[in-house]
């Protein structure tokens, strides 16, 4: 039988060339750190308030900052925070409408709400790669998709309005899923739509992504704000 091949996308996420990679002694264990559930409600709360403390920083810092400012990079090869969140926005500009057609299904279906959420072991190894360490260094550096490459700064009013929309948008979102089953709801991926994850998984992995790239933002608007008092 021939071994199912994952996309070059997958491998740029460190997934490995084939389904035998699921045998490697890391992902064995992440397998067994997947056995972790999560209580819905408790997790959905935490998720919301991590969510409103970035809108929160963007509405009360960001917003005020100049676009001169918020489109700095430290480095050529490096993101302004501009670039940060522009990345950010293409993510949401694929998962929010995913994530929504997945809620709509399910209350068709009349989906019953489950007390416990269980991660699946490929959402919890991709919520893993994103999540920085309690210090905010990040444990794996990886490139982006192509398509999630923010070329240029755009206008950085334009770039926080549409993050904290989404942000506003993920919020409602969250609130919905209290009533349905985050275990049994499936969401596609965006680097390999046939890959599809639990709901809970695609929320715990947005939430990663989002912090990842939002510590990444302040790091360059702390740079420049350190040359710019020199």
């Amino acid at each position: 039988m021939q071994a199912l091949k994952f996309s070059p996308l997958l491998n740029n996420l460190g997934a490995g060339q084939d389904l035998s990679f699921c045998q490697s002694p890391a992902l064995q264990h992440q397998k067994q750190i997947a056995m972790t559930s999560y209580q819905t409600e408790q997790l959905l709360h935490n998720l919301q308030q991590q969510t409103e403390a970035f809108i929160n920083e963007a509405v009360t810092n960001w917003q005020m900052v100049p676009h001169k400012q918020f489109a700095y990079k430290v480095a050529v090869e490096k993101w302004s925070a501009n670039q940060c969140l522009q990345h950010l926005n293409s993510y949401g500009l694929y998962y929010l409408p995913a994530i929504e057609k997945s809620i709509l299904a399910a209350v068709t279906k009349k989906d019953i709400p489950q007390a416990m959420f269980k991660p699946g072991w490929l959402g919890n190894y991709f919520t893993s790669l994103m999540q920085p360490k309690e210090d905010g260094s990040l444990s794996r550096r990886m490139k982006s998709p192509q398509k999630h490459q923010p070329q240029n700064n755009a206008d950085s009013h334009l770039v926080i309005a549409e993050f904290i929309e989404q942000q506003e948008r993920l919020l409602i979102l969250l609130e919905e899923a209290k009533q349905l089953d985050l275990n049994s709801i499936k969401v596609p991926i965006s680097i390999s739509p046939f890959i599809k994850l639990k709901l809970g998984d695609v929320f715990m992995f947005l939430a990663a992504h989002n912090q990842r790239h939002i510590l990444q933002a302040r790091k360059a608007l702390t740079v420049n704000l350190q040359q710019a008092i020199r």
